[in-house]
């Protein structure tokens, strides 16, 4: 009897030890993935390179943060410079983001092969088809336009009327413009080509360019110094230059800025050129979702509210309106074309500029 009793006893330690190592084993793994569950992701970092340096930016990487948490990393630069590091640091670099001016620069990037293409509704909605590559490449976060800007002393704005026009013998000696080699320039002259075709783009390019009353030279602050010292009577200049002159610290480009006027050409044509600062995600961004998320964050209403304001662009997000100084010049009819063509057009502008002797 006792013998039975000592079996029956071990079966049941035996037993009783067999399901508490199975009640302890299923414990533990219960309880690891709440434990997993409750840990919180790091929101992380997004590596920008950027060609802006306003302090609205810096305003708005910080009104960012906060709301998400991503720490924006910032590196500053001339617009090709930056390209170049990308293109030298290829998958080794750290940056996410290209922000630059002019959708020029973003077509030799993107045919460069730096950047990648992004998929968002939000980018879709806010920002129209024609101010973003056609392949999603880049995307317009604010808009400037190439306008005339003339010496309110010696010009009345109806003597101006289209970009043509400043082609023709009445304007000799009288324009001043950058460098052939700017984006800006060439960017305007592709837009031409798109408009009104090679030949006609070309013969603009000629004329203007024998129309000038000085050596193209400087950058399009200089252009409206030039006109208000009289040696040209109107420039060829992008409207947000005029717009930071007339706040500037230097007392010289705030009396500049306030004996010029700006007008909008082609109104009754083809509609006054315009373009854009853009961003884009790196072919080797590291944090792809964070890049994504600060330029959704950028197309919005608040923050193209910002750029409006501030750093006297247009929106490109079509809900917000420009600032009350843009607003005083008067609504425009823009060049009806997609950005990208800026882009394809490119080497013909440059080729048409050597042509005719545009230095």
């Amino acid at each position: 009897m006792k013998k039975k009793v000592f079996a029956f006893s071990m079966v049941f330690l035996l037993v009783f030890g067999a399901l508490a190592g199975c009640t302890s084993s299923n414990t533990t793994s219960e309880k690891q993935p709440a434990d997993e569950s409750k840990e919180k992701k790091e929101p992380g970092v997004v590596n920008l390179y950027t060609s802006r340096h306003y302090e609205s930016d810096n305003d708005l990487y910080k009104i960012f943060e906060e709301k998400t948490g991503i720490k924006v990393n910032v590196v500053e630069g001339k617009g090709d410079e930056l390209m170049e590091r990308l293109n030298v640091e290829g998958d080794a670099t750290e940056a996410d983001l290209y922000f630059t001016a002019d959708a020029g620069n973003l077509h030799i990037a993107k045919e460069s092969d730096l950047l990648q293409p992004v998929e968002s509704e939000v980018l879709s909605k806010n920002i129209p088809e024609n101010l973003r590559d056609e392949d999603n490449y880049w995307f317009g976060m604010a808009k400037r336009a190439r306008v005339l800007v003339y010496a309110k002393d010696r010009v009345k704005p109806e003597e101006l009327s289209t970009y043509e026009a400043m082609a023709t013998p009445e304007w000799k000696g009288r324009v001043v413009a950058r460098p052939a080699d700017n984006m800006y320039n060439i960017s305007l002259l592709s837009s031409f080509i798109e408009v009104m075709g090679k030949e006609n783009a070309k013969e603009w390019a000629k004329g203007f360019a024998e129309n000038m009353a000085r050596e193209p030279q400087g950058n399009d602050r200089d252009q409206a110094k030039a006109v208000v010292a009289g040696e040209a009577d109107v420039a060829l200049m992008n409207t947000y230059y005029v717009g930071l002159m007339s706040v500037s610290e230097d007392p010289e480009e705030k009396k500049v800025a306030e004996k010029v006027g700006v007008f909008f050409p082609n109104q009754e044509t083809t509609g006054t050129h315009i373009n854009v600062s853009a961003i884009a995600v790196t072919k080797h961004a590291k944090n792809k979702e964070n890049a994504i998320k600060f330029m959704e964050f950028l197309s919005s209403e608040e923050a193209q509210g910002k750029f409006a304001e501030v750093n006297f662009e247009y929106p490109a997000n079509p809900n917000v309106q420009p600032s009350e100084f843009l607003k005083s010049w008067g609504e425009f009819k823009e060049q009806d074309i997609k950005l990208s063509v800026l882009g394809k057009n490119q080497q013909k502008a440059i080729k048409i500029f050597n042509e005719v002797g545009w230095k």
